[in-house]
């Protein structure tokens, strides 16, 4: 099912959190926010795509991880930018970026906080 905006069931999920945070807590934040949606997969700043909690989150819901840069998260532009973010890792806006450059489409929910892991999710592109 589609409008127009990409696929209506299948998502892109962008994190942003804190180093050292588990598997299990990024899974659950990202499942309570994408509810019934199909995740097509999970982006967010590269050095914490490449830590091991974030790989096994990633394995765990059986889809792709993307990392972008900082430079590539800053150029995107976005609804909700903090200058704390900016300040610790040289981009304002992590998941909600992250999310709009993997999936190339329209916000399906705003940047949401679980468990102190922000969540955002776009419609994916059709393949």
């Amino acid at each position: 099912m589609t409008d127009g905006r990409g696929s209506l069931d299948r998502v892109t999920v962008g994190i942003g959190l804190r180093p050292g945070t588990t598997s299990d807590r990024i899974v659950r934040a990202v499942e309570e926010v994408v509810g019934d949606y199909r995740i097509a997969c999970l982006a967010t700043l590269d050095t914490r795509a490449a830590e091991p909690e974030v790989r096994a989150a990633a394995a765990i819901l059986g889809v792709a991880l993307l990392g972008f840069t900082a430079e590539e998260l800053s150029a995107v532009e976005v609804a909700h930018s903090s200058p704390r973010t900016e300040s610790a890792v040289g981009t304002p806006s992590v998941a909600e970026a992250a999310a709009l450059l993997a999936g190339n489409g329209e916000s399906a929910c705003g940047r949401t906080i679980v468990d102190g892991i922000v969540v955002a999710v776009v419609y994916a592109d059709p393949i």
